[in-house]
């Protein structure tokens, strides 16, 4: 056991280093990509957000939904379940916890 406390001690920070080289470009872009898709809407872009769920609405309304090509159908449906994804993580995280939900 003392043997491998004395070698831990010794590849510790050899490991922390390689760690932090093989980490510092990904969080790089980590963060390069954070930037732009993170930030909060401005208040230009919230009328031409407003106008795309009415569109969405009229589209449910007078069932054009149905003319969608497959490819533009599942990217709306991968929105959806991405949508109700983090639904679901506020939830658990309001609640404290994931009893109650079947997951």
């Amino acid at each position: 056991m003392a043997k491998f406390d004395c070698n831990f001690a010794e590849k510790a920070p050899r490991l922390v280093s390689a760690a932090v080289t093989y980490s510092k470009p990904r969080l790089a872009t980590f963060w390069q990509y954070a930037n732009v898709e993170l930030v909060l809407p401005t208040p230009g872009e919230l009328p031409a957000a407003i106008q795309s769920a009415k569109k969405i609405i009229q589209s449910a309304k007078t069932g054009s939904f149905k003319h969608l090509k497959v490819k533009e159908a599942v990217l709306n449906g991968l929105v959806a379940t991405e949508v109700w994804m983090w639904f679901y993580v506020g939830e658990i995280i309001g609640k404290r916890g994931i009893v109650g939900y079947d997951v």
